[in-house]
């Protein structure tokens, strides 16, 4: 079934049969939960963890392991974990918080795997930018292979990219873990829309033989339009469009319920035409072959590569063009906002829109980085 120029996803899946379950909307609390872990910090803890909403800090995200800013898991007791784990339940679904436990317990893997103690589940930092509850705050929970960004405007609107997950290894291939993978339906699903394509489609879908040495936008502050190639939804029958569907539901479900369904109620707006999904690398599942694919709109993208440690070693990340730390939502709430809103709100008013500029996606693949 092809669709009509112009006809979004979600029109066009409602068309195909496709009964898109329904999640509870609530905006999770996540200002009380941030306030509950602040207030089980001491003076220390906190001028460690606290950073103005206006740092240059809060664009300053990656997810290989090197030094960073903010309050490690190493440094909080017992108390202080469990406030800082309820921060992060407000901000992911059940499964998206399994899978950022599991990427921790990968670290303990690879400390084994490389007899090295730089690989370790307690250097996961919680950082909070601005005062819970103002009119402009974010924070982050961020460690090797996690890196996930909040930004809340207006108490209600919440921004949550960049958002990215690894893991090193993709699949355990020995010890007590043997066989774990912890991000499997992002590869699965993927695997399942190349397979039923046909081979007219294929040549659309399949843009290079190779697959890069890691997602294109690495760790830009901006992220852009990579290229407009691929296969389109348009150029899909219904049966495809739905499993495009269910592999976008898997990413877009790491976050909160009600933060997911704002996202997939904004891809399911995407005309069919504009929602491309790319693939690179060989089709075929084997040992070694290095793979990569997209999934592009106008306001979107979703980056996957499993590449690295002879392909054995996945990075995901979603990004929004315009809304990467909170850019538009920003943006819209300084046009409505009175002027009189208080400190922070000024001060993040005058410094969003140069630092915005300041970073930007090239697109350009960055240079490959072995053991990330």
């Amino acid at each position: 079934m092809r669709g009509v120029a112009g006809v979004s996803i979600g029109l066009a899946l409602a068309m195909a049969g496709l009964v898109v379950a329904q999640r509870h909307a609530a905006e999770p609390d996540m200002t009380a939960a941030a306030r509950a872990l602040l207030a089980s910090l001491d003076a220390d803890q906190r001028a460690k963890i606290r950073w103005s909403f206006d740092s240059e800090e809060r664009f300053n995200w990656h997810f290989i392991p090197r030094e960073r800013e903010g309050l490690p898991l190493a440094a909080m007791n017992d108390r202080q974990r469990q406030a800082a784990f309820g921060l992060l339940r407000a901000g992911l679904s059940e499964s998206g918080y399994r899978k950022v436990e599991a990427i921790r317990v990968l670290e303990g893997v690879l400390r084994e795997i490389e007899k090295s103690a730089r690989r370790d589940p307690e250097r996961y930092f919680f950082t909070i930018f601005g005062e819970p509850g103002a009119a402009a705050w974010g924070w982050r929970y961020e460690g090797h292979h996690v890196a996930q960004n909040w930004t809340i405007v207006g108490g209600k609107a919440t921004a949550t990219t960049p958002a990215f997950l690894g893991t090193n290894p993709a699949e355990v291939q020995a010890g007590p873990h043997e066989g774990l993978r912890v991000l499997p339906a992002e590869e699965d699903l993927a695997r399942a829309l190349v397979a039923s394509l046909t081979p007219a489609q294929r040549t659309r879908a399949v843009t290079s033989e190779t697959a890069p040495p890691d997602i294109l936008t690495g760790n830009s502050r901006r992220a852009g339009v990579i290229d407009r190639t691929g296969l389109s939804a348009e150029g899909m029958t219904g049966e495809q469009r739905q499993r495009l569907m269910r592999l976008i539901e898997e990413h877009a479900s790491v976050q909160a319920p009600g933060l997911a369904d704002q996202r997939l109620a904004r891809v399911r707006k995407e005309p069919l035409a504009d929602l491309l999904f790319a693939w690179a690398g060989p089709t075929a599942k084997a040992p070694g072959n290095g793979h990569y694919y997209r999934v592009q709109g106008r306001t979107f993208l979703i980056e996957y590569d499993n590449t690295q440690n002879d392909a054995n070693h996945q990075h995901v990340v979603w990004r929004d063009f315009a809304g990467d730390f909170g850019a538009d939502l920003l943006a819209e709430h300084y046009t409505r906002a009175p002027h009189d809103h208080g400190h922070d709100v000024a001060l993040a008013h005058r410094a969003w829109p140069a630092r915005a500029a300041s970073g930007g996606g090239t697109g350009a693949a960055p240079q490959a980085a072995p053991g990330r």
